[in-house]
C-alpha cells in the first residue's frame, strides 16, 4: 500500500498536498484499490467556496459511486480535466497524474487536523 510521507490524509481517504495556500487533492491508493476500476470522475464545484467535509464531486467505479469530501475549507480552483478522457489515471497514478482538484485554502489551521502518513496507515490497518 503506497502512502507517501509528504502528503496529508483524511479519514475519508483523500490525500492533500499543501503548497502555500493551495492544496492539490485526490484519493489514496487504498481508496482506488477498494473502489476498483474507475470509469468516471465528476466535479462541478469549480469556483465555489465550500466548507470542509462538503461533497465536492463523485468518483464512479464499475460497481459503485462514491462521494468526494473536501478536506479543507476554501475555493475549488481547478479540476484535472485529463480525468474526463482518462479516469483510469486515478487507479494508475493516484498521487500523480490522477489528482482531482486544486483549491485555495481559507483556513490554514485546518491543515493541522489532517492525518500524517503514519496516522493514515494506522487508520487503514
Amino acid at each position: 500500500m503506497n502512502v507517501p510521507d509528504n502528503l496529508k490524509y483524511t479519514k475519508d481517504h483523500e490525500w492533500v498536498k499543501i503548497d502555500g495556500d493551495t492544496a492539490t487533492i485526490g484519493i489514496t491508493d487504498f481508496a482506488q484499490g477498494e473502489l476498483g476500476d474507475i470509469v468516471y470522475v465528476e466535479v462541478e464545484t469549480i469556483g465555489e467556496t465550500m466548507d470542509k467535509d462538503e461533497v465536492f464531486g463523485t468518483v464512479e467505479a464499475v460497481k459503485t459511486v462514491s462521494d468526494l469530501f473536501l478536506p479543507l475549507t476554501g475555493e475549488v480552483l481547478e479540476f484535472n480535466e485529463e480525468l474526463e478522457d482518462e479516469p483510469e489515471m486515478v487507479n494508475e497514478e493516484p498521487y500523480g497524474k490522477g489528482w482531482m482538484i486544486k483549491m485555495k485554502i481559507a483556513n490554514q489551521d485546518e491543515v493541522d487536523e489532517l492525518m500524517d502518513a503514519k496516522a493514515y496507515k494506522a487508520h487503514i490497518e
